[in-house]
């Protein structure tokens, strides 16, 4: 019997539903294995939010996630299916008739990159990549809706031969840049002192140490203000690189310029502060009058 384009569109439109609402048993269970096996706080924690959204959505009939993305079909037929009426466009008003009626409403995801219109679906969507079945006479239809989250960060490089070394920096460095899109946890390292101990190791701390202690030697040779401003800059650029990169604000900067520049001007106008003594003009005296006059 052929498989008709309203059943496409039904069953389709159902799978799509169903995925957004319930996640698959055996995902639930690596979720519980992994709670039970974490030992870290926050992630136990995350991982306990995850669950407990999976079975609240499932009790309520709700959304898992309002991140529901776009739908992405992967389609087996058989070799001996037979269809009457069209496939892809079934598959496409199963979609349009499911944005409709589907409770709760689902948001827009899509955004047209020239108008910046917003929509529930774009150009060649659902995303549908199809394979065959030798000597079948059915189809298998898997519905996983592509969250927009998980691209907002990706890197692909290309590599000949590497080595394990290779590898680990590359998955290192990718996963420490993704902090510019908020994907790392709060208390991944970010400061100027994990960055250089990160990219040069021993040298980076053994620049630092001696950037240090030429600082401080420089600083004996100075007049006081100036020596005092020195290691006030040094001490505040290190309190910065501490703190990390979210305390370079302008308002920083410009304090730190403003008290380098207060103690230099004090060093330098501090032996122009007295005025010389200027001598008095010498008058000639005036002559003694007579006595009695």
């Amino acid at each position: 019997m052929a498989i008709d384009s309203a059943t496409l569109q039904r069953v389709t439109a159902q799978l799509y539903e169903r995925s957004l609402k319930k996640i698959p048993d055996d995902t639930r269970a690596a979720l519980q294995r992994a709670e039970t096996a974490e030992t870290g706080s926050t992630g136990k924690h995350t991982l306990k939010i995850m669950l407990h959204s999976a079975d609240a959505a499932q009790q309520g009939n709700e959304l898992v996630c309002t991140d529901v993305g776009i739908p992405t079909y992967s389609i087996k037929i058989g070799t001996r299916v037979q269809f009457d009426g069209p496939v892809r466009e079934a598959i496409v008003r199963g979609f349009a008739d499911l944005v409709q009626h589907i409770d709760p409403p689902i948001l827009k995801m899509v955004t047209n990159p020239l108008t910046h219109a917003r929509s529930y679906a774009g150009k060649d969507m659902p995303l549908l990549s199809f394979d065959v079945i030798d000597d079948a006479d059915y189809m298998e239809i898997v519905c996983a809706p592509k969250a927009m989250g998980t691209g907002r960060w990706e890197a692909v490089d290309a590599f000949v031969y590497p080595t394990l070394e290779q590898i680990e920096k590359f998955v290192l460095d990718t996963v420490l840049r993704g902090r510019v899109t908020g994907a790392l946890p709060l208390e991944v390292p970010t400061t100027i002192l994990f960055e250089t101990w990160y990219e040069l190791g021993l040298v980076g701390a053994a620049t630092a140490a001696l950037a240090l202690y030429f600082a401080i030697t420089a600083a004996g040779r100075m007049p006081g203000a100036l020596a005092a401003g020195g290691v006030a800059a040094y001490a505040t650029a290190f309190s910065l690189a501490a703190l990390g990169f979210a305390s370079f604000q302008t308002w920083w900067l410009m304090t730190l310029t403003a008290v380098a520049l207060l103690f230099t001007a004090i060093a330098r106008g501090q032996y122009r502060t007295e005025r010389p003594v200027a001598p008095l003009s010498r008058r000639p005296k005036a002559p003694k009058l007579p006595a009695g006059q």
